[in-house]
């Protein structure tokens, strides 16, 4: 039987939750083990053990998890990884993983066909559709052969512009059954936020849907929609979906079709274009506010046996489970939502804002779905213990068995809210890894303890260590996130980077085939992992490196305080600690509260990291994943230019940080 000795030496008072015997027993994770050892692959005694195998005898763990989750393929091949040691630093170099593999990313997804619910769609006005795992196969048929019919293969680009429902899906689906490219945004992009990277990519076809449903409004995408067909000359179809209108009006849209015209309902078959295991299958954005966002493409093999395994072996998801990501397209939690099915799980899809009926509508859908995986992002639970919301006490929780939060460092206040308020039987896995690698590096194991602020494990065949500035690995002590291994979910490249040089400035520029993507994070005692915020952002005042999520723990944890964000301003030959607060309705920035805000950062984690300056603003700029956008902030400060605000949900809130009187003195 596995279990986590490693944590013996933990502190107990920080220990939230140990898994029972039934579900160490009953876990995936434990059946990998018992799987590997009738392979000749070893015996493990915990998921250390485990851990260590997967990142020193990485071609033995990836070969194994292929099998063990009965990828489909034409062929798999005889070798494992060639050049297994080298990251791939230039074009046409550097390791190939599973080179002679022949398979089909939909097609996995795809692998079941019976009347369960693949995908549940919620809509924020209280739409619900369900389409079953037969039903789901059909459509993605038609729309396959229609996707054909035009000239669409291999290596073409289809968008979506498109919320979060079940046709996006299908639109996705029928794509890479093609093996052409998927790539999407979501509906609230701006019409330049969309062109700077739909332009780009210069796709074949475009879905997209007439509107959607967000905060109580109705919001129209055809005007947008024009603008953006117009200006890519590249697209030979617009297919466009009815989502707030039964019959929406296309007379300003050029070469659209509506959905049910485009869709061929005579295919019943999918012809699974089999291709190699690094074929190009999403195109993903960098968030882009800095400048024009990169276009990160990813292979169909590497994100399939990736998500495969986060799935099965970190969130213990299997046929019977029913998993919900809070997420918008344009982010890639759906690329890993979705991935899903490929487990032969029941989705849910929900689009629309996470607090609408008051602040209950995720909530609701976890009683009424029977919800046994939820994920949303740290900032929704903060919200919800700031807004007094008891979801024991609002919805029956009973099928709830993990809680995933990505997005932003999970305070140690909402780990203990979910298990006083959520469920004190309950997984919380916290993960970390981003749109880079579109999975994670470090995340959760169901055989783990929970402790107060940590993400449970690093991820199986991820050689996660925290270096110094020097490149030194560091047992304790805060540093570098960087991963020493190659492993199959890293890009296959940027979009347009013929020479590879974004993609080495990308990932190493720091140190020689190691990749470091810019987290800044600790190992704990308990062997587990700690996310400080990003290494780009980290504060560095005389000197002392400080990461920004140590002070936004200390300040939301206020009561007068809604959000806030902080910088380092450059200031007499040092650097400054600002912080900007949002507060609550009626409050007012006094001199005592303040007073009380440095309080609070100065006994909880050191003097260093007391701001210089506290100062108020009416919102946080945020990219349109909901992210809080620290260098913006630091540009806006310093009155250098920003340059791709398309980028961001509300660029007008930058304007509260600019030419602030108070950052003169």
């Amino acid at each position: 039987m596995a279990r986590p000795q490693e944590t013996a030496k933990a502190d107990q008072a920080d220990l939230l939750w140990t898994p029972s015997e039934s579900r160490l027993t009953q876990s995936r994770l434990q059946d990998f083990m018992g799987y590997l050892e009738t392979q000749g692959q070893g015996s493990y005694e915990d998921y250390g053990a485990l851990h260590q195998f997967s990142v020193v005898k990485r071609e033995n763990f990836w070969s194994a998890l292929w099998d063990y989750t009965d990828i489909v393929a034409e062929q798999k091949g005889a070798v494992v990884a060639e050049n297994a040691d080298t990251f791939p630093c230039q074009p046409d170099a550097g390791v190939r993983w599973f080179p002679e593999a022949r398979l089909n990313f939909a097609e996995n997804l795809l692998r079941y066909r019976d009347d369960r619910p693949a995908l549940i769609s919620r809509l924020e006005n209280g739409q619900r559709r369900v389409v079953t795992y037969e039903q789901l196969h059909t459509h993605v048929a038609g729309l396959a052969a229609s996707l054909r019919a035009l000239g669409v293969g291999p290596g073409d680009r289809v968008a979506g512009f498109m919320p979060n429902v079940i046709e996006t899906v299908e639109a996705m689906l029928a794509t890479t059954s093609l093996g052409a490219i998927w790539s999407s945004c979501s509906p609230d992009f701006g019409i330049n936020g969309v062109l700077d990277r739909f332009g780009q990519i210069q796709p074949k076809v475009l879905f997209a849907a007439d509107g959607y449903f967000y905060n109580g409004k109705v919001c129209d995408s055809l005007e947008r929609l024009a603008a953006i067909s117009d200006a890519i000359d590249t697209l030979e179809q617009v297919v466009v979906i009815p989502v707030v209108s039964d019959q929406p009006d296309c007379s300003g849209l050029s070469r659209a079709v509506l959905w049910e015209d485009f869709l061929d309902s005579s295919a019943a078959e999918i012809n699974f274009a089999q291709l190699p295991f690094d074929h190009p299958l999403f195109i993903m954005y960098s968030s882009g506010t800095t400048g024009m966002p990169k276009c990160i493409v990813h292979g169909a093999g590497g994100t399939l046996i990736q998500h495969l395994k986060e799935h099965q072996l970190h969130v213990d998801l299997s046929r019977e489970d029913v998993m919900f990501y809070f997420t918008t397209c344009g982010w890639m939690m759906w690329n890993w939502l979705v991935s899903g099915l490929a487990s032969g799980a029941a989705l849910v899809l929900y689009d629309g804002s996470p607090f609408a009926q008051d602040g209950l509508s995720l909530l609701k859908a976890i009683e009424v779905e029977k919800i046994s995986i939820f994920g949303v992002g740290a900032k929704y639970l903060a919200a919800l213990e700031k807004a007094g919301i008891v979801p024991q006490d609002e919805v029956d929780l009973a099928s709830l068995k993990t809680i995933l939060s990505t997005g932003s460092p999970l305070s140690h206040e909402s780990f203990r809210y979910v298990y006083k308020e959520f469920k004190a039987d309950i997984c919380l896995s916290s993960i970390s890894g981003g749109t880079d690698i579109l999975s994670c590096f470090v995340g959760g194991s169901p055989i783990l303890p929970v402790h107060v602020g940590e993400i449970q494990a690093p991820g199986l065949g991820m050689a996660v260590e925290i270096w110094s500035d020097v490149g030194e690995p560091l047992l304790e002590g805060k540093g570098e996130l960087v991963c020493t291994k190659p492993f199959p979910s890293m890009p296959i490249g940027f979009w347009n980077d013929t020479d590879g040089e974004l993609y080495r400035q990308a990932y190493f520029n720091h140190w020689a085939n190691v990749w470091a993507h810019g987290d800044y994070g600790e190992v704990t005692p308990s062997k587990g992992y700690i996310i400080h915020g990003r290494s780009d952002a980290v504060l560095n005042p005389g000197g002392v490196r400080i990461g920004t999520a140590e002070i936004y723990r200390q300040v939301e944890r206020l009561e007068e305080v809604q959000e806030s964000i902080v910088v380092g301003q450059e200031w007499d030959n040092d650097v400054r600690v600002v912080l900007f607060v949002v507060l609550t309705s009626g409050t007012v920035l006094s001199d005592n509260l303040r007073a009380r805000i440095a309080n609070a950062i100065r006994e909880n984690t050191t003097p260093r990291h007391v701001p210089a300056k506290i100062l108020e603003v009416p919102d946080i700029p945020r990219t349109l994943s909901g992210k809080i956008v620290e260098l913006a902030v630091r540009n806006a400060i310093h009155g250098q230019p920003i340059k791709n605000t398309d980028a961001l949900a509300n660029p007008e809130a930058l304007e509260a940080f600019k030419g602030r009187q108070e950052l003169r003195t």
